[in-house]
């Protein structure tokens, strides 16, 4: 849409296009580290919410951009771009962290799955404003060729673009109240800010299912709070216990399983996600000249995707991570991504002439990247960590992440237009870039293999198992959520 409004001939520039599409996993990554380590520093509560309130200002901002003769459009929407994506970034740490400290042992894999979940049931939506928007808009854009897209017909694609990008505003308004109230999660109050007292109040308040604060004698706190620092030996969150915890092999490998894992799924996701339109386009279900049977076959076509790879992926994940288990899932999803890059990668040219073989592997592609590491990738940082870096080192495994798409865009993405490009063949190298997709799927199965198991235990649990540290003997209240129970030497996690 874009391409038609500022562009003549209707096609965004690939220098332009990969600006934008990499401008907001720039912010990510940005967000993912800065939000994750002040999540472990001030606390969940603080920050959850002030990164919705980023999102929304900068993704209205972006809507009411335009092109001017001292400023480009594409400048404008890459700044914007860059402060949302700061947001988004603060989004993957909190989300993920807040869940996994607040769900129950046995389902906490599926909680946290189906806030991952529901990511795709955004993308639906955006997918659906998208057709809306463009059966709104059809008499001004029936007939009309993309190369000569007339005053007309610009003016209702511009208005077009705009509502679907500040649509998204809406969701993000509605959520921000439930944000901005939550309580602080009871083992960050614990075992961050040893107020043990605290930590009791608000558990028992939470279980009891009551939203906000629990309620605490200031008196019996502060007695506590003295009592539990001169009877406990704990580590403390500090740069230099930071580098020491994880210059250990056995420490490091579980980070590099976390971030290595995210950062190889990563390039062949976003590589592939950020160009489902090229994609559709190859297989010939958006290669119109007409205005509106192009963005509405491309409309349609993501829906398609969505709805038979993307989201039943997600949902699949969410019944089975508890039984299945993180590792299996993980692995399971890289082997069958690998043999699926590999076919379509090799037979290319084979599958073209048979459109709906590489349609149905292209879906296939979708459900194992949910149903498979991206989805696990986001769940086992939230959990295998202690709770003093648990935000941190949740934000620098979805930062590598991150970094991965914006190789996947500027380096891997261009390659797909290599050779002699024309209307019929606008990515030629296509083929070669999916062979390169299916080395990272490759080099994926050997990092899954050094993150830890976390399905059915306590978060006291695996951090007793895997770093000597918190309270492994737990009670469980009767909603099924584990507490510490004890006042072991170790102190808390």
């Amino acid at each position: 849409m874009l391409g038609l409004v500022f562009w003549k001939g209707g096609l965004i520039p690939n220098h332009a296009d990969t600006a934008i599409k990499v401008s907001t996993s720039g912010g990510t990554v940005v967000g993912q580290l800065v939000f994750g380590w002040l999540a472990d520093v001030v606390g969940r509560k603080k920050m959850y919410g002030l990164e919705l309130i980023i999102i929304i200002v900068a993704t209205l901002a972006q809507s009411l951009t335009s092109d001017s003769y001292s400023t480009s459009v594409v400048g404008l929407l890459i700044f914007w771009r860059v402060i949302m994506g700061i947001g988004i970034g603060g989004d993957y740490p909190l989300s993920s962290i807040i869940t996994s400290e607040f769900a129950t042992t046995k389902w906490r894999g599926a909680m946290m799955g189906a806030v991952f979940a529901m990511q795709g049931i955004g993308q639906l939506g955006a997918a659906m404003c998208a057709l809306i928007v463009t059966v709104a808009f059809k008499e001004k854009l029936v007939g009309k060729a993309i190369d000569a897209c007339d005053d007309e017909c610009r003016t209702a694609v511009d208005r077009m673009w705009r509502i679907i990008i500040g649509f998204g505003a809406v969701p993000a308004c509605i959520a921000l109240y439930y944000r901005l109230t939550i309580p602080e999660t009871p083992r960050y109050t614990f075992d961050v800010q040893f107020d043990i007292e605290k930590g009791v109040a608000d558990a028992a308040k939470f279980t009891s299912g009551q939203y906000g604060d629990g309620d605490v004698d200031k008196i019996t706190q502060i007695q506590t709070q003295v009592a539990t620092n001169n009877n406990l030996e704990f580590p403390k969150a500090s740069w230099a216990d930071f580098w020491g915890h994880y210059g250990q092999w056995r420490y490091g490998k579980i980070l590099l399983g976390t971030a290595g894992s995210w950062f190889l799924l990563d390039v062949a996701f976003y590589g592939l996600g950020l160009n489902n339109s090229v994609i559709l386009a190859a297989i010939g279900y958006s290669s119109h000249t007409d205005v509106y049977d192009k963005l509405h076959n491309n409309a349609v076509g993501n829906l398609i995707l969505i709805c038979a790879g993307s989201v039943p992926g997600y949902w699949v994940t969410v019944f089975t991570v508890d039984t299945v288990g993180r590792k299996p899932i993980q692995l399971i999803g890289f082997i069958l991504l690998t043999i699926i890059f590999l076919v379509i990668g090799f037979a290319f040219d084979s599958l073209l002439r048979t459109r709906n073989a590489l349609l149905a592997l292209y879906v296939l592609c979708q459900f194992f990247f949910n149903f498979g590491p991206n989805a696990t990738t986001f769940i086992v940082p939230g959990e295998c960590f202690p709770t003093r870096y648990r935000s941190t080192s949740h934000g620098i495994s979805a930062a590598s992440g991150k970094v991965g798409a914006i190789i996947a865009q500027v380096l891997i993405g261009p390659l797909r237009v290599r050779g002699h490009v024309t209307k019929e063949n606008e990515s030629p190298w296509l083929d070669h870039v999916m062979q390169i997709f299916a080395a990272f799927m490759f080099a994926g199965i050997f990092t899954s293999f050094l993150i830890p198991e976390t399905t059915r235990k306590t978060l006291e649990e695996i951090c007793s198992e895997l770093y000597n540290e918190g309270v492994a003997n737990t009670t469980e209240t009767p909603s099924g959520e584990e507490t510490p129970s004890g006042g072991e030497k170790a102190g808390p996690a």
